[in-house]
């Protein structure tokens, strides 16, 4: 039986660096409580605009990788 499981390419932003600061975003890969959370339900199309939110909050952040 084929898995019915939509594929995954997105792939999380996560560096192992999981803290919240005090508006509830990870200093690691500055997605939100909720986006984290979320993830693993989110489809692909989801996952990139989070993916692109997180690239948002990193500039506005002045972070780089």
């Amino acid at each position: 039986m084929k898995n019915m499981a939509p594929d995954k390419s997105v792939a999380s932003p996560c560096i192992d660096v999981c803290v919240l600061n005090t508006d509830d975003v990870c200093i690691g890969c500055y997605r939100t409580a909720v986006e984290i959370t979320e993830w693993t339900g989110l489809d692909d199309r989801d996952r990139a605009k989070v993916v692109a939110e997180t690239a948002r909050r990193r500039r506005e952040d002045g972070a780089v990788l």
